[in-house]
């Protein structure tokens, strides 16, 4: 999980905060002093570390943040503030040219994921209904032009490209001429790298960029390497004025140095973030919400944009009504489990909601993707006729299951067992949110259950089979 490092040391900090009815300057300098090594250990610049710490304390130790009713809180909200301010303030936007094509021109040191990039910006464009086309402008890495190819026949999408015998700066002005004779929205240029910065790179950039007039030129680099990807953004900067800059292996355990010094020091903003290896992983940069993260308060909006791009709401409607009737079988479990998967890994997923990792064993989460594989398995080796109706199940049939997926009887007979349990909960949890709207509709409302729910939604995560009252158990444990 991104920044999880940073995040713990920031949170138990402000543990110190939270309750107080009074604090005074002496207690806001010691969790400052917290703040300041944590943000140090991240690996973050120190100019900016003074700064943003001199910030926070002249509005901390202000008049309407001790007097306020919270003041634990209200410093909490001060330093959720700043953080944002720090990444950048906004969502930045890409440039739209007013004469497509818009030319994109992608810059990086070598083994930044820079290709990859190149690709998943070409996804993402094409989810917004735009149509890119590719451009292969580099001549020198072995197999960087077949690559990009790869790429594009993965997502259905041009590659422009006139071999290793041809200089970069002609390849993008022909690329050019062609996406305006071809009517393509977005052209961008997949420029070459090197293990470090030099002139002759630098160089070649450059007559790059005086023949493409790109309106947008992004830096991919490593946010894994910490300070030294703010070190090579500004030097890039310098040579090429930047736009923006994307961060690649965010989902790793980053320790944030990157993200939090790359916009105070080059003054260019986190345009995108990508937080996996697959096309579709990569996403706007929202400082806000990344801020919001790091303090443990989750990012519930990015989790509904996930489920609103991959969830199929006719079959989610489908099945909601299917199960109020009573009705939950093999095929829907199957199919809310492949729902899931397309959200993204399942530890990700529990990041972004609020508290979530404050609670105990989260911090060491991992999900066994084995033991769903096999759990799906199970369920793919049975008729149609047996995941429609799972009374249908009789010892021949469990056998045969057994063979057909590759594990035991007894992993068949556990999970029948637990899928049947967890049948049980969902009939009389509908049933009891029936009876609740039956009884708000009177009252003139309907308010959703408070304090101790009447279901334990993380009950059996740790494998245990017996059901504990008023909790269920996953029709699986996919958890190491």
């Amino acid at each position: 999980m991104a920044f999880e490092s940073l995040a713990s040391r920031l949170q138990g900090a402000f543990d110190k905060l939270r309750g107080r009815g009074k604090i005074d300057e002496t207690i806001v300098n010691e969790a400052m002093r917290e703040v300041r090594l944590a943000l140090l250990e991240a690996d973050v610049n120190f100019k900016v570390v003074k700064q943003f710490v001199a910030r926070i304390k002249e509005r901390a130790v202000g008049q309407d943040v001790l007097k306020s009713l919270t003041p634990g809180q209200m410093v909490i909200k001060v330093v959720n503030e700043e953080l944002t301010e720090l990444m950048g303030g906004n969502v930045s936007k890409l440039a739209v040219s007013n004469r497509p094509p818009t030319v994109i021109m992608m810059v990086g040191l070598q083994g930044a994921g820079k290709t990859t990039t190149t690709g998943k910006l070409a996804k993402l464009l094409q989810k917004q209904n735009r149509k890119p086309m590719l451009v292969a402008c580099d001549i020198y890495r072995p197999a960087a032009i077949k690559q990009l190819q790869v790429l594009g026949e993965q997502l259905s999408t041009p590659v422009f490209s006139m071999g290793d015998q041809v200089s970069p700066v002609e390849i993008a002005t022909k690329a050019i001429e062609h996406a305006k004779e071809n009517h393509y929205d977005y052209v961008i240029l997949d420029t070459a790298g090197r293990l470090h910065i030099d002139e002759t790179l630098m160089e070649e950039l450059q007559q790059v960029r005086e023949v493409a007039k790109p309106d947008e030129i992004l830096l991919v680099v490593d946010a894994m390497t910490g300070q030294d990807a703010v070190n090579v953004a500004e030097s890039f900067n310098n040579q090429l004025e930047l736009t923006g800059v994307i961060l690649t292996k965010l989902d790793g355990d980053t320790r944030g140095g990157a993200a939090l010094s790359v916009k105070a020091v080059t003054g260019k903003p986190i345009k995108f973030a990508a937080m996996g290896e697959k096309l579709d992983a990569l996403e706007p940069f929202h400082p806000d919400r990344m801020a919001s993260r790091i303090l443990g308060m989750g990012d519930v909006l990015s989790l509904i944009e996930k489920a609103q791009e991959n969830v199929d709401v006719d079959k989610a409607k489908e099945m909601e009504r299917q199960m109020r009737q009573g009705e939950f079988t093999f095929d829907m479990f199957l199919d809310s489990m492949q729902q899931m998967r397309q959200l993204g890994p399942l530890e990700d997923l529990l990041g972004m909601l609020p508290g979530m990792n404050k609670m105990k064993g989260m911090k060491d989460l991992k999900v066994d993707e084995k033991q769903i594989a096999r759990t799906e398995a199970i369920v793919k080796s049975m008729t149609k006729e047996e995941r429609a109706n799972p009374d249908v199940m009789n010892a021949n049939r469990r056998k045969r299951i057994a063979a057909g997926s590759g594990t035991t009887i007894q992993e068949v007979n556990r999970f029948i067992k637990q899928f049947e349990d967890m049948k049980k909960m969902m009939k009389q949890f509908t049933g009891m949110t029936d009876k609740m709207k039956k009884k708000s509709k009177k009252k003139g409302g309907f308010l959703p259950f408070k304090g101790n729910s009447p279901i334990d939604p993380f009950g059996g995560m740790g494998g245990d089979t017996d059901n504990k009252k008023g909790g269920f158990n996953f029709p699986f444990n996919p958890f190491k």
